[in-house]
């Protein structure tokens, strides 16, 4: 597909003019540039499109996108180059959310829960639904692997060009901090939005709790409706800043447009009435815990926000089988329970542990580790975490990435001083979860946090398998074998 530089740059505040040229791609890549594309330069932490422009000239590339006069032939001044870049993509793929109901979900925690919900309702109400998140992107059926949360903006077009032509009607997607405050998803306006929470995280690069929380706000500058939880702190802050309507929930207050009442949960999942108005609805999730239900409790006021008849959105909240990797139950023919969480930050680790601690009979051993190569103030924070809420902490490796796994490790042991809580030091996930499962009986809850849906493990020499559902699997058959010799 071609499009002309005059049809590119409709709509876009810039300067300069050049004769009229087809352009077959748009990259702010300098390592990527052939022959015919568009190159836009952008700042960012470590890199500057603007140092290689003259490299992507010479690459071939038809003409550059600036910031600033770089004395170049072939240049086009525009006054923030990554604004320019989404909307040079949004053009290129002819504005493909037209015809499309967006729907966005931010917060720290509960994006991928809520948009793997609100998939199911839609689908369940008979709505053709595409799917823009961390765990993958679909597009009806199919099935496209995912790099981030919220996709650079030349793929994020792409892929909603594709969802319109397959004939998608609601396109559900995740908006990460990152991808707002790069302005990834410029151009684009929603339907409706919704507001999960706000919790420590991501500090390594918004710098201060305001900052990541005005990044968030962005989000609710550009769509219809809000939907926002009534009970976290920062929720409650947004709904006295907004300029569009909002819709709230709660699991506390009545105060809330959708409330949960009698709620009970067990390993096998949670199960809450919903209060809207006059509507009353019970739900049961196969997802266990008060965060799993606030999550439910988001999707069903989204579909609900935007036309799905109450009691249809509650059926379909109940017909989902819930979300890889979130407060999974790991098949495996043990004598205890053994669940698998992606939280990876202290408030996500807090959840999990209080949550498992309402319906656990034996003991809580969490299994966790700190990510490599993010904010390391947290990772003390995440050990007291689980110093005070579980019975048994098995400290190891998460995606040390090109970090000590050691020094990573020592870095968050400070926040077992002063515990009662024991704690085992395995560097080795694999080694950890090993011990791990000889050392739970009858009636414990395993957990195993941080990596939830992902496959892999990030080390220093690269990305290695590591699905912890088939490590425990084989654990586990690897015993059997042993005990019937």
């Amino acid at each position: 597909m071609l499009m002309l530089l005059s049809e590119l740059l409709q709509g876009i505040e810039h300067e300069g003019s050049l004769p009229d040229r087809e352009i077959d791609r748009i990259t702010c890549d300098s390592r990527i540039v052939a022959p015919g594309d568009l190159f836009v330069c952008v700042k960012g932490a470590r890199f500057d499109g603007h140092d290689h422009a003259s490299e992507a000239l010479a690459a071939g590339a038809a003409a550059v996108v600036t910031e600033r006069d770089l004395g170049l032939p072939e240049q086009i001044i525009a006054p923030d180059g990554r604004i320019a870049y989404a909307l040079l993509c949004r053009n290129f793929y002819h504005n493909p959310q037209r015809g499309l109901r967006l729907i966005a979900v931010t917060g720290t925690s509960g994006k991928t829960t809520i948009t793997f919900l609100l998939r199911d309702i839609l689908r369940a109400a008979g709505k053709r639904v595409g799917l823009i998140g961390t765990i993958q992107n679909e597009i009806g059926e199919m099935v496209i692997s995912s790099r981030h949360t919220t996709p650079d903006p030349w793929q994020l077009y792409s892929v909603l060009s594709r969802m319109k032509e397959a004939g998608m009607e609601y396109v559900v997607m995740e908006a990460s901090s990152f991808g707002l405050h790069q302005h990834r998803m410029e151009g684009l306006h929603f339907e409706c939005a919704v507001f999960t929470n706000l919790s420590h995280e991501h500090l390594d690069y918004h710098n201060t709790m305001e900052e990541y929380y005005q990044a968030k706000k962005r989000l609710f500058t550009v769509c219809d409706k809000a939907v926002v939880n009534y009970d976290d702190e920062y929720g409650r802050r947004l709904i006295g800043e907004l300029s569009c309507p909002a819709a709230t929930l709660s699991l506390s207050s009545d105060e809330a447009d959708y409330t949960a009442h009698t709620i009970t949960y067990s390993a096998e999942g949670s199960r809450f009435i919903v209060v809207h108005g006059s509507d009353i609805g019970r739900v049961a999730i196969r997802m266990p815990g008060a965060y799993s239900v606030q999550n439910a409790m988001c999707a069903l006021a989204a579909a609900c926000e935007v036309g799905v008849p109450f009691e249809q959105a509650a059926s379909g909240l109940c017909e989902s089988h819930g979300v890889l990797g979130r407060m999974e139950l790991v098949e495996c023919d043990l004598p205890f329970t053994v669940i698998r969480d992606f939280a990876h930050s202290p408030e996500e680790l807090r959840n999990v542990l209080v949550t498992v601690r309402d319906f656990c009979k034996g003991r809580v051993v969490a299994l966790f580790g700190c990510p490599g190569e993010r904010d390391r103030t947290k990772r003390p924070e995440m050990a007291r975490q689980v110093a005070e809420n579980a019975d048994q902490a098995i400290l190891t490796s998460d995606n040390p990435r090109g970090e000590d796994p050691r020094q990573i490790i020592n870095d968050a042991l400070p926040g077992f001083t002063g515990s009662p809580t024991p704690v085992q030091v395995i560097e080795d996930r694999f080694d950890a979860i090993r011990w791990a499962i000889d050392f739970c009986r009858e009636g414990d809850i395993l957990l195993l946090l941080g990596k939830g849906h992902e496959d892999y493990q990030v080390l220093s020499f690269g990305s290695v398998y590591f699905d912890e559902r088939f490590i425990v699997q084989q654990i586990v058959r690897s015993r059997h074998d042993q005990d019937s010799i």
